[in-house]
């Protein structure tokens, strides 16, 4: 107790029958009672702080005259919990006979409105009585205490567990196409490259005149380079030039030229270049000039080829990049990082839910400064508000994740287009077990364990806003985080570097 709070302070006489009449103690003996009366204390406390959220849990305080206010730290924020007048009302270190199995820390903050009476009991006291006096009732509180935390545990960690398979399985669908598209496009090249080698063959045995193949590989180089500036053409302006090049290629006696004609198109190209081709070889037999339009479809396919394989690659690389970003692998729990990044990487993991149905739209504010936060937990966190979003919308619908900066706060906001959620459920979101969905389909502890990592471990504030075809849960991160964990976090960086 600091000496500016004993000074607010008065200590008075305690009176067995005064205690009686409180319902906690109503049902005690005239011995019991006596007992409470050595043991604890009355104090008159003048208005302001009794006890702060985060210190260490010393005495078990009962309201005997006067008002008090209760309040939590939310997004650094006090919020108010409770205000009362209750005679008997309690707070303080109920919570004391649980020992050192449990937090040992008020859980949140009480003031006195105005001069108030208390009965005061030390904590430690209070928790030789309880093992004392009520033993049974002991046991069954901490049964029910840690039964359910174990509970809650268990759940929790098979909640993460079905949540990393499902990922799991959405990311190895995501690398399986990419993959599969180069073993294809790699197959496909090792035969362009051996049809190649076959014409060059042709090629070299002196059907063409030197000038003529100096011209014939520049146009090589050409067709090359021409796929990687390819244009962009719609389905029907592709079909178009599809049938022009066809027609072309089976006037001049190329055979499958309809086949060939495609690979031209892709690649940019159109009946002016052929004929400039054409003018080139003229004085060439026909078959001469079919060998070169085939060498030069085989240089095409081969460029389209790479460039698929290139892409397919660096989608390959993106995903990988996404998941290690996303599992935050190789990197301190505890980091100041760009909370856009987390989201972006969360979106990727889950593309494969978001699938077809669901748009959606980032409305970033990059000039959000960097998040002291444990980004892994962070993105457990997006991982349940973007998946309960798109589970509303029935996988049709909008999904809006917008950032901005609030007072000291980075702000976050998972919004959906779905039904929205009754004020009756609101109420009840953020309790653990509590689901809506069908038995099977959720656990319920979804949100409880985002609550707990933004609200308990972040000191953060998490809250919905719904109505029908607007839902928004609300995540509010401080800016600065407490000066201890600043210090582990530059301590566990010193570590690893």
């Amino acid at each position: 107790m600091t000496i500016e709070n004993a000074a607010r302070r008065s200590h008075l006489v305690c009176d067995p029958a005064e205690l009686r009449t409180l319902f906690l103690f109503e049902k005690l003996d005239d011995d019991q009672l006596a007992w409470l009366c050595a043991d604890g204390r009355i104090e008159y406390i003048e208005p302001g702080l009794v006890f702060r959220e985060g210190d260490p849990a010393t005495c078990f305080y009962v309201l005997m005259d006067g008002e008090v206010r209760l309040t939590k730290l939310s997004g650094g924020t006090e919020i108010e919990l409770n205000r009362t007048d209750h005679k008997g009302a309690y707070a303080g270190a109920w919570s004391a006979y649980l020992g050192d199995k449990a937090d040992s820390n008020y859980t949140g903050s009480m003031y006195v409105t105005r001069k108030s009476r208390f009965y005061v009991l030390d904590a430690g006291t209070f928790a030789r009585m309880m093992h004392e006096w009520f033993p049974m009732a002991v046991h069954l509180l901490e049964g029910a205490f840690f039964g359910n935390r174990n509970t809650t545990q268990r759940v929790a960690e098979r909640e993460r567990l079905l949540a990393l398979g499902s990922l799991s399985a959405g990311l190895t669908h995501e690398l399986n196409n990419p993959a599969a598209a180069a073993v294809r496009a790699t197959s496909g090249l090792r035969e362009r490259v051996a049809g190649m080698r076959h014409k060059l063959a042709m090629m070299a045995d002196g059907k063409f005149q030197p000038e003529v193949l100096v011209t014939l590989v520049r146009l090589q180089e050409e067709a090359a380079a021409q796929v990687a500036k390819a244009p962009e053409l719609t389905p029907m302006e592709a079909a178009d030039r599809e049938d022009m090049l066809g027609e072309w290629l089976e006037e001049h006696e190329i055979g499958d030229g309809w086949a060939l004609a495609p690979n031209f198109v892709q690649a940019g190209f159109d009946v002016d270049w052929l004929e400039g081709v054409w003018g080139t070889l003229e004085c060439c037999p026909n078959k001469v000039f079919e060998g070169a339009i085939r060498w030069l479809n085989y240089t095409i396919e081969t460029e389209l080829l790479m460039n698929e394989i290139a892409d397919s690659t660096a989608r390959i690389s993106t995903l990988v990049g996404a998941a290690k970003q996303y599992s935050q692998m190789d990197r301190a729990p505890f980091q100041v990082v760009d909370i856009h990044e987390l989201l972006d990487s969360t979106l990727v993991m889950l593309n494969r839910k978001l699938g077809d149905g669901v748009h959606v739209v980032k409305e970033y504010d990059r000039s959000l400064p960097p998040v002291p936060c444990y980004a892994a937990e962070l993105n457990q966190v997006w991982t349940n508000l973007i998946d309960n979003a798109v589970y509303a919308m029935r996988g049709e619908g909008t999904l809006t994740v917008r950032t901005c900066k609030e007072n000291d706060c980075a702000v976050v906001e998972i919004g959906d287009t779905g039904p929205g959620i009754p004020a009756d459920v609101r109420r009840r979101v953020f309790e653990p077990f509590f689901t809506t969905k069908p038995v099977g389909d959720g656990t319920g502890l979804g949100l409880d364990i985002s609550f707990r990592i933004v609200v308990n471990k972040h000191n953060g504030d998490i809250r919905v806003e719904s109505e029908p075809g607007d839902t928004r849960f609300i995540v509010r991160i401080p800016l600065h985080r407490p000066e201890q964990n600043e210090e582990g976090a530059l301590e566990t960086q010193e570590a690893r570097e």
